[in-house]
């Protein structure tokens, strides 16, 4: 059996600018400059003029950061096609939650807002967000996506292992290292820890609610400490690939984008699903 999109065009674009191609902002005193949304541009004409142009289908995706472009650039990029050309967008662990850190704080939205001033991304945001909220708070998806008109797919583990690491219980919000052991390895995790991140499963399901009530939308939020799931061919389409039910990420997406079904795929919560590929990384992944 071979996966949809196997025999496709595809082409990867290297994410280098920090702020998810879109950021257009210049420091001259101190030779900054951010091009990210010029990028975005350039590489969007370029691929029109070698005859994208003409595809009759379109789908564009992006892992982590670029799950964030994918979301962040999915209705501009449906503008680029005719109204006949079927183009829809997929967002792989974009879904960064803005929510309180184990400290207390908001680790992400203090990051997130960095970016945001530094690059100049405000005036890249859809006005429809930036009108009601802070420019900072419209950079989560979970502001963006009831704005997008595009077709979207959402992929992600609700304990999502980068957010985990980076956002949820990163150094900075856990100085004396209570966390240490469990955002490394899952299996480390206390029975508190283990319920703060099912509470933090749950804020992901509800900020998909409205977003997985429209039949053009699909979704697949496994409970798993994973990341980036159509990166790697274990995950992806393999014979023993994560499944919701009976149907895994490759076969989900496909279903969804071709219309064969509608796909609002959310597992149970940990540890019920037994065909996760959780991830365990050594203690000089953290670097500080």
């Amino acid at each position: 059996m071979l996966a949809d999109f196997y025999n496709w065009n595809r082409v990867k674009i290297r994410y280098c600018d920090g702020a998810s191609f879109s950021g257009d902002s210049q420091n001259e005193a101190k030779k900054l400059y951010f091009r990210g949304q010029r990028i975005w541009l350039a590489a969007m004409k370029d691929l029109m003029s070698k005859g994208m142009h003409y595809a009759n289908q379109a789908l564009l995706s992006g892992c982590s950061a670029g799950g964030l472009a994918a979301t962040l650039h999915c209705d501009e990029f449906r503008e680029l096609f005719p109204r006949t050309t079927r183009v829809k967008c997929l967002s792989d662990a974009g879904l960064f939650l803005d929510v309180i850190d184990v400290s207390g704080g908001r680790a992400l939205r203090h990051m997130f807002g960095g970016v945001v001033r530094l690059q100049q991304v405000g005036k890249m945001l859809p006005q429809a967000c930036t009108s009601r909220l802070d420019p900072t708070l419209c950079f989560f998806p979970q502001h963006l996506i009831p704005l997008t008109k595009t077709p979207l797919f959402l992929l992600n583990a609700a304990y999502d292992s980068w957010q985990v690491l980076s956002s949820l219980a990163p150094p900075s919000a856990d100085p004396h290292g209570y966390w240490q052991k469990c955002r490394l390895n899952y299996a480390h995790c206390s029975s508190s820890q283990i319920q703060f991140l099912q509470d933090i499963r749950k804020q992901m399901l509800n900020a998909v609610g409205g977003f997985s009530g429209s039949k053009r939308n699909g979704l697949f939020i496994n409970s798993c400490f994973a990341h980036c799931q159509t990166e790697r061919q274990d995950t992806w389409f393999a014979h023993n690939s994560p499944r919701i039910g009976n149907k895994g990420i490759a076969q989900s997406v496909g279903d969804w984008y071709f219309d064969r079904a509608e796909v609002k795929g959310i597992g149970c919560p940990y540890p019920c699903d037994k065909t996760c590929h959780n991830l365990v990384f050594r203690q000089e992944f953290l670097g500080t």
